[in-house]
């Protein structure tokens, strides 16, 4: 347990040495998808989908960079993809409210 501690703690140290910006991000990125998912258990059955598809989509936009950052092909476009999705789903979402 101990070594796969200080696996951890050395992989989380040359990440920030290698990019600090971009482990910042993905930390922030992180803590927006929890929050997301902690409002949408609280919320059931009526989600403030027009609040969440915003910050869905930041984080996944976060993590794609991140993931192209690190030349994670499999990442970048899972997350590509998500953020394409969730676009389509805010944009009708909008406008059927303008309706």
């Amino acid at each position: 347990m101990k070594s796969l501690l200080a696996s951890i703690r050395d992989y989380i140290k040359e990440d920030w040495q290698e990019n600090p910006v971009r482990c910042v991000l993905e930390v922030i990125a992180w803590f927006l998808s929890i929050a997301c998912s902690l409002t949408m258990m609280l919320t059931v059955p009526n989600p403030p989908f027009l609040i969440l598809y915003p910050l869905f989509i930041s984080q996944c936009i976060i993590f794609a960079w991140s993931a192209y950052t690190r030349g994670s092909v499999g990442m970048l476009a899972n997350y590509g993809l998500l953020v394409t999705i969730d676009t389509i789903a805010l944009v009708r979402m909008t406008m059927d409210a303008i309706r």
